[in-house]
């Protein structure tokens, strides 16, 4: 990622630390927007941003890329530009999948040095938690700010899982140590701390009871609603059997190690953002999220906050019938709102089982459930606790969250409104964001080049997919290279 220097705005802004002081803000910090009347009239998605939104700019490409290097720029243009052809893309997939990368070889050693130097450069922020930290130097001179994640994506039994757990636990105390403001969240994925099959089970269990309220579970905690009417419970086909004894005693370990992480972000003053996941886990990961937050979730502002992907088509209600429980309950809730990462999966396991895609039918019905989810959440937290990060890489969400914020009167610089993109990925949203005053943060993976290469095989994968974030960024680039091009020349 390359530097830029910050705008006086931008030094302003740090002024707020949510990695710090995320849990109890100045009641007379100054804010970098006047207060705004509030219209009770949502906005229509076809009608005009307001002039306060007008500094969004993406046009003026010599302001938006600033300071960032050419060289920089070209190997940007070059990786996004690989990703988006997808002969590459399906070569490099049944390469990285195939038995050749099993064990050690030439082949292998090749492959895993050129992905080192250009994907994983660009889409990972190093192969251990002080070089993430390192780099989030330069994100903190662009303006950004990082989200750290330890790139392990699933834990198969409970000696990964301890393993897995001492990652996280020394990525909050890297975290800590960074300057304030650095790092917005950690991140943390429920599958690499609790076995795959026993996070299957227990989705199994809860989507069961959900079908029947009178299945008993007596290992379940205190949790929040996880499944709405028209949630998908097509996974559980038959009444599950009850958790052994000893897949009890391993859910036991799970909890402990997840409460021991909580705690320790408690401790550290630094948020848990936790990671969503494909339908078959997602249940026994909203209730490990919910269960602690229920816990930790203290005053007017989150510890822990959950994930929910826009794409599913009973997110919206889902999300509603959580933060009314979490209401009832005096808990503040923090979400991110992605739109989602497993469609292919999602759709062809459905479709296998002879049942609907739990996926929305169009693109545009994902866009719009984004949006209203985005919409409730900031009028949630303009008029009382709880947080959001708008995990967008879509321009149009951008512009819009931007236009609602402003009409509900959230300062730019609030902490609880977060904008969030990959690392590598739309930086002209990311930049645009930033440069126009709200608090933008980059989701930072990282890890062995090993470890986070199904990380890299999702984003080769999405990046073939949404080809309008990466077009965009492209274009965008493209056209500031041309003009230093020209402007050495003349």
């Amino acid at each position: 990622m390359a530097t830029r220097v910050i705008p006086p705005r931008i030094l302003r802004k740090l002024r707020y630390n949510t990695a710090t002081k995320p849990f109890q803000p100045s009641l007379t910090s100054p804010t970098l927007s006047p207060p705004c009347i509030l219209d009770q009239k949502p906005p229509s998605t076809t009608t005009l941003l307001p002039p306060a939104v007008a500094d969004l700019n993406f046009h003026d490409v010599e302001k938006l890329f600033t300071c960032v290097s050419t060289a920089n720029l070209l190997r940007s243009t070059a990786v996004l530009h690989a990703t988006a052809i997808e002969p590459i893309v399906d070569v490099g997939t049944w390469l990285m999948r195939s038995e050749l990368m099993q064990t050690d070889n030439p082949l292998r050693n090749l492959a895993l040095a050129a992905t080192r130097s250009t994907f994983f450069d660009h889409f990972c922020a190093g192969e251990d938690a002080i070089t993430a930290g390192q780099s989030i130097g330069g994100l903190n001179k662009a303006g950004l700010r990082g989200m750290l994640v330890y790139g392990v994506e699933d834990a198969h039994d409970n000696e990964a899982c301890d393993r897995n757990l001492q990652c996280f636990l020394h990525t909050v105390d890297v975290s800590r140590s960074l300057p304030p403001s650095s790092v917005s969240f950690v991140i943390v994925k429920i599958t690499a701390i609790c076995p795959m099959s026993l996070l299957e089970r227990v989705s199994d269990l809860l989507r069961w009871q959900k079908k029947d309220p009178s299945f008993k579970l007596p290992w379940m905690q205190d949790s929040l609603p996880i499944f709405s009417e028209s949630s998908p419970l097509y996974h559980t086909r038959k009444r599950p059997e009850p958790l052994t004894q000893q897949e009890e005693s391993d859910l036991e370990l799970a909890n402990q190690r997840f409460l021991e992480l909580c705690e320790k972000c408690v401790q550290a003053n630094i948020p848990l953002l936790v990671d969503a996941e494909h339908t078959s886990v997602q249940p026994a990961i909203d209730y490990f999220t919910y269960a602690a937050a229920i816990v930790h979730n203290k005053g007017e502002n989150p510890t822990v906050f959950g994930t929910i992907q826009t794409y599913l088509k009973d997110a919206k209600e889902r999300l509603l019938l959580t933060s009314k429980a979490a209401e009832k309950m005096g808990i503040p809730m923090g979400f991110k709102l992605v739109r989602g990462a497993y469609m292919s999966s999602e759709r062809k396991l459905a479709a296998d089982l002879g049942f609907a895609s739990p996926i929305h039918n169009s693109i545009m019905d994902t866009h719009k459930c984004f949006n209203d989810c985005t919409s409730f959440m900031l009028e949630k937290i303009a008029d009382g606790p709880g947080g959001v990060v708008l995990a967008t890489h879509n321009i149009e969400s951008g512009k819009l969250a931007a236009a609602k914020a402003h009409e509900l009167g959230i300062g730019k610089v609030n902490h609880k409104m977060e904008f969030a993109q990959l690392y590598g990925m739309s930086e002209a949203l990311s930049f645009g964001l930033s440069n126009a005053g709200f608090q933008v943060s980059k989701y930072m993976p990282f890890g062995p080049v090993e470890t986070v290469m199904p990380y890299l095989l999702r984003r080769a994968e999405e990046n073939r997919g949404v080809l309008a974030a990466s077009g965009f960024d492209r274009k965008l680039m493209r056209k500031e290279l041309v003009r230093r091009l020209r402007a050495a020349v003349y």
